[in-house]
């Protein structure tokens, strides 16, 4: 491999990069972003949503946005990035701002699903105190109209 790196990002369904004499890599990970040249200690990480660069030698640089993914550095000389989403280009600035909105798109999921959480846990909670009130005439669910108010029933 005269010395170079060996990078394949792949997705589940394709194959994005396979790539042999890369002379330099940039990724990022959550403690932030590092190089891996050849020779690099073996590595395991976890990439969030950001663009990986890569250099062949004797080309221009290249760039893969990827949606997070993990990546591992072995024998010195091979890089493998496995993520969910990738998209291979040369234009910095259109893959940066994928991975900004991707960033924004998970951190709205996150919000949406706490939400979805805690609306679920405040729906059970209503449910067990129906449930457990003294007098109840609902089924077994506690599923009765009187809203609980905390006081034993007459």
């Amino acid at each position: 491999m005269s010395g170079g790196l060996h990078l394949t990002i792949a997705t589940p369904a394709s194959l994005l990069v396979d790539a042999g004499d890369v002379g330099a890599l940039r990724a990022e990970d959550l403690s932030g972003s590092f190089g891996v040249l050849p020779g690099h200690a073996d590595l395991l990480t976890v990439l969030p949503p950001s663009v990986v660069r890569w250099t062949k030698r004797g080309e221009a640089q290249r760039f893969c946005a990827i949606s997070g993914g993990v990546m591992t550095v072995s024998g010195g000389d091979r890089v493998s990035i496995a993520c969910r989403r990738g998209t291979v280009g040369d234009d910095l600035a259109a893959l940066e701002a994928a991975v900004v909105a991707q960033r924004s798109a998970e951190l709205d999921a996150d919000r949406r699903a706490r939400v979805e959480q805690t609306q679920l846990h405040a729906r059970a909670l209503r449910q067990l105190m129906r449930f457990l009130r003294p007098g109840a005439s609902a089924g077994p669910l506690g599923d009765g109209d009187a809203p609980f108010t905390g006081e034993a029933a007459p």
